[in-house]
């Protein structure tokens, strides 16, 4: 019996994670999208200080959110300077709830 049950929690576990999504798993990844989830947009430079990264590091990050449809891009100027803001798109909005949600249930099933 108390193999049964392993086996049963073992595959309510799998399902857990087949329930994460692969672009979301990085730290640098998951904290864009949760600074970008609670503002309407944040830029290149607040995104940079907020999680204290390098330029590169940071770009190569957002471009894998940007291909995957989790973020859209929107470049202007102030005076003459360039500015770059990054915004969630609703397809990038469901994903991260969705990817959020899987984890609570990973959490709780581990209690």
């Amino acid at each position: 019996m108390k193999q049964l049950d392993q086996k049963r929690l073992n595959t309510e576990r799998m399902s857990l994670i087949q329930g994460l999504n692969k672009i979301f798993d990085n730290r640098i990844r998951l904290g864009i999208m949760s600074a970008l989830m609670v503002n309407e947009e944040v830029n290149f430079n607040e995104l940079k200080e907020l999680l204290d990264i390098t330029d590169g590091n940071l770009a190569s990050h957002l471009k894998s959110l940007e291909e995957s449809g989790s973020i859209k891009v929107q470049k202007g100027f102030i005076g003459r300077k360039t500015n770059t803001t990054y915004s969630v798109t609703k397809a990038g909005e469901k994903s991260f709830k969705a990817h959020i949600a899987a984890l609570e249930q990973m959490i709780k099933s581990t209690k």
